[in-house]
């Protein structure tokens, strides 16, 4: 809702400044310019990219605008999530877990935490490190060093449509000029005519120009923005399970590893130890009383 009220605001306040100065909307309507300035950017998105980047980048734009934040409930199905994971560990070895980790999807477990099992690259990232772990002996600094690789590589894949969205935004402009030339070659094969159909032909080379910018300023670099900050929020969660584990492997007990990973979380959503504390008594007292 956010994201439409600011491009509302973007549209009313761009043609609203344009109608005040007793402009012609009308004018503005120029298909041609549209296609050639549209086109390209377009055309030059599909050639530069892998069409893995192209259907992620038009994954992304989606989940933009039908993003929910991850609120509380999202952030205590992680930690309990972990803090459980790691229980079971501490109770029954790491091949206690391999019931739950070799197919999440059908984990009674993780059926407990469904806002969890809906994001698809945090599931694999669980499950894939706790898989980790119960293979070998390894150390927190050696599990560190690998996750950090991880990230890193996930990072740039994530980031890559973001990226590759803002380069063809900024050769938007580019573009524009591009439509615009072409208008004004159209203006000068007409330049026997009247005044009035001369501007008129000027006047639609500019709006190619116009087109561009807008594409640019208004429209691609912002939702390149969007698109980062939402990558990084589901990157925070990641970052989460990591620290979680290399907490625990250097022998923190599950609580404190867990807490750990807490802190990693972005700020406007990081819960309060206090709260964690919560989570976990009454987690204890359920299964106690089971």
């Amino acid at each position: 809702m956010q994201k439409l009220f600011g491009g509302l605001i973007i549209i009313c306040c761009v043609l609203g400044g344009y109608l005040l100065a007793n402009g012609d909307l009308s004018v503005l309507w120029q298909p041609s310019e549209m296609l050639i300035v549209i086109g390209a950017g377009l055309g030059s998105l599909v050639v530069g990219n892998p069409k893995e980047v192209v259907w992620e980048m038009c994954s992304q734009i989606k989940g933009i605008f039908i993003f929910k934040r991850r609120g509380e409930e999202f952030q205590r199905q992680l930690l309990m999530l972990l803090y459980e994971l790691l229980e079971m560990v501490e109770e029954g070895g790491l091949k206690a877990l391999d019931a739950h980790i070799e197919e999440p999807e059908q984990s009674e477990l993780f059926a407990k935490y469904p806002l969890i099992r809906q994001e698809r690259n945090l599931m694999a990232f669980i499950a894939d490190n706790f898989r980790l772990m119960a293979m070998g002996k390894i150390s927190a600094h050696e599990l560190e060093g690998f996750l950090e690789q991880e990230l890193e590589a996930m990072e740039h894949t994530l980031l890559q449509p973001a990226r590759s969205l803002y380069k063809i935004g900024e050769a938007m402009p580019g573009f524009g000029i591009l439509a615009a030339i072409m208008g004004i070659v159209i203006t000068m094969g007409n330049i026997d005519g009247s005044v009035a159909e001369i501007g008129t032909h000027v006047a639609a080379a500019l709006v190619g120009t116009f087109i561009g910018i807008f594409c640019c300023y208004c429209v691609m670099e912002p939702l390149s923005n969007a698109m980062s900050q939402r990558v990084k929020t589901e990157l925070s969660a990641l970052e989460c399970v990591r620290t979680t584990l290399v907490a625990h492997l250097a022998g923190k007990p599950t609580l404190l590893a867990v807490d750990a990973g807490r802190k990693l979380i972005e700020q406007d959503v990081k819960p309060a130890f206090r709260m964690l504390e919560t989570w976990v008594n009454r987690y204890e007292e359920e299964r106690d009383a089971a």
